[in-house]
């Protein structure tokens, strides 16, 4: 697969930012997240002859033209309300903020040199960043856009959207909101856009902090490591099954979410315990939207925190198990059902980064994003097929997305290489999912 990068241009918001809102302060939630971006693909093949508005479409380039022009438009409208994005990052007294000076958003055109279909029936990470504009380890000095998109023209007429956002301004919930405002100002009924005043109320309900002068410092990085990413689905049946097979008196209604997860942590244990001969602590920490339990359900930027969950068991089975992880979404309800201030929110992450760093626990990560309406943006073509992200080039995680019919769960994984080996023929684990099926 061969992508051509054809244009690239800069899309602004197709009208100023009004001055009273060119400085959007992050958040002390922001602050703690690292600076580096979060990714989305979004696949739509192409099922149709005809554009959005019902003509007949009879020449394959000037199909191209008119979505590309109707992306690059829609994005434009699009960020008059999520004017941010379109910004740049600035600190002044150690605190960070956004300067929405309308700098724009970098927008990326490319010609693929075979049909959609080759990428749908056999994704692999390799294919898949080809699609995107940008590195998941890039930072915002080195790209010098907060929101980067890259619209992937297939030979065969399909499109694959690629987009890179800055996880120091977004979170899951975020982008989702902005790909589904985009996809309805795309197709001409703009229902699901918030508010302009939704940004910066995050940060003045929970101010930021100068860690300067507090006792810990966030580094906010990741350490990159070369790690193994594989995709493991697990269909609707096999998720009832899984339930059926977790549920206990004390957990009799187990989620999807909660099964999947506990699975996965399950079999990084029985890795750690075959590598090592002994069985170690082993935490998984739950990554959590928090705006409900704050009552702020529509906040933008970041309001993610990490639900801690640790086992000693040397037989940890999966019941055991999604009665920890329940147990410890429980806890974490109740210790943020309060206001909390941004001291607590310091506190919190220095608690989490403080467990992340010792050294002997086993740490692992699980973030969900199921669902998120992602499979609802229609641009005006259909909604998306498959919609996915590239594994994270960090060890330990666990990403899990609604697979298209809303019930079953795709987990995207990664790990090291040797504990990878162990993981993707972990019988049980195959026991109730396909290991990188075809995504159509």
């Amino acid at each position: 697969m061969r992508v051509e990068v054809i244009d690239k241009e800069i899309v602004t918001s197709s009208s100023p930012t009004p001055h009273h809102l060119t400085t959007s302060n992050l958040s002390v939630f922001d602050q703690f997240l690292p600076d580096l971006y979060v990714p989305l693909l979004l696949f739509y093949p192409n099922n149709s002859t005809t554009n959005h508005k019902g003509n007949k479409v009879d020449h394959h380039y000037s199909l191209i033209t008119e979505r590309s022009k109707l992306l690059k438009t829609s994005l434009s409208e699009t960020l008059n309300r999520f004017y941010p994005f379109a910004g740049r990052i600035f600190s002044h007294n150690n605190i960070l903020s956004i300067c929405c000076n309308d700098h724009g958003v970098a927008f990326i055109q490319t010609h693929v040199n075979c049909p959609i279909s080759k990428v749908l029936e056999k994704p692999h990470a390799g294919m898949l960043n080809q699609l995107l504009p940008n590195g998941i380890e890039s930072t915002f000095e080195s790209t010098g856009y907060l929101l980067l998109v890259q619209a992937n023209f297939f030979k065969c007429g399909g499109i694959a959207i690629g987009v890179c956002i800055s996880h120091k301004i977004a979170d899951g919930f975020t982008l989702e909101t902005f790909i589904r405002s985009w996809a309805a100002m795309g197709l001409g009924t703009d229902v699901v856009a918030l508010p302009t005043a939704e940004f910066g109320v995050s940060a003045s309900v929970y101010s930021p902090q100068d860690l300067s002068i507090k006792s810990f410092q966030t580094s906010g990085e990741y350490v990159y490591e070369d790690c193994v990413k594989r995709r493991f689905v697990f269909d609707a049946s096999n998720i009832l099954r899984l339930k059926f097979k977790a549920a206990t008196a004390i957990v009799p209604n187990p989620t999807r979410v909660e099964v999947v997860s506990a699975l996965i942590w399950k079999c990084a244990m029985d890795v750690s315990r075959s590598n090592l001969g002994v069985t170690r602590p082993s935490m998984l920490f739950l990554a959590a939207n928090m705006r409900k339990v704050l009552g702020h359900p529509t906040l933008m930027g970041n309001l993610l925190g990490y639900v801690p969950t640790k086992t000693q068991e040397s037989e940890a089975t999966l019941q055991s198990l999604v009665a920890i992880l329940r147990e410890g979404i429980e806890k974490f309800k109740v210790n943020y059902d309060n206001e909390v201030s941004g001291d607590d929110i310091c506190q919190h992450f220095k608690e989490h980064e403080d467990l992340m760093g010792k050294n002997d626990i086993n740490n692992y990560t699980c973030s969900s994003w199921c669902r998120f309406g992602f499979y609802e943006a229609n641009f005006g073509w259909g909604k998306p097929s498959w919609v996915t992200m590239p594994g994270m080039p960090i060890k330990n995680v666990i990403i899990l997305i609604d697979a298209k019919d809303g019930e079953g769960v795709e987990a995207l994984v990664s790990f090291k290489e040797d504990d990878m080996a162990i993981i993707e023929t972990n019988k049980e684990l195959l026991a109730y999912s396909s290991l990188n099926p075809i995504a159509i």
